[in-house]
């Protein structure tokens, strides 16, 4: 694993979760500012190879949702144009994997879910207010 200086470049970060996730084999003890994370597995949009992506833990009564904030940056991130390429992932929440097919929301479902986003991550609402875009939200339905 590489040293504690790296946590600033969010893809030896995003990377180093990864790294302890796989290791461990739970989720449990990975965070981002003490709240915590799951680890989805997708294939890529255009390669098709498994990949591992991060994310904040937005969950509510068994379902999940994931948001493409991209910490308020003005494009999605890639793992967006992953899942909305191949929606059925894996969601990995402590010790638990499971299937999961992914949606975007529009409307009341996603002022719903956005609601329950910014309560898990309130950073969700500064990097809606930076950014020019609107931050999708998808919700992961149990296969």
């Amino acid at each position: 694993m590489t040293d504690q200086s790296s946590w600033s470049d969010p893809d030896n970060w995003a990377r180093m979760q990864v790294e302890k996730i796989l290791e461990t084999g739970t989720t449990e003890g990975v965070d981002v500012q003490g709240m915590p994370i799951v680890l989805l597995t997708l294939r890529g949009a255009r390669s098709g190879k498994v990949r591992h992506t991060p994310v904040m833990r937005v969950e509510h009564c068994g379902r999940y949702a994931v948001v493409a904030s991209k910490s308020g940056a003005a494009e999605h991130p890639v793992w967006y144009h992953n899942i909305t390429a191949h929606p059925e992932i894996q969601l990995q929440d402590g010790a638990e994997t499971r299937t999961f097919v992914a949606r975007e929301v529009d409307g009341a479902e996603r002022a719903k879910w956005w609601d329950h986003a910014v309560k898990a991550y309130p950073a969700y609402a500064e990097y809606q207010a930076r950014t020019g875009r609107r931050i999708p939200v998808l919700v992961l339905e149990p296969r």
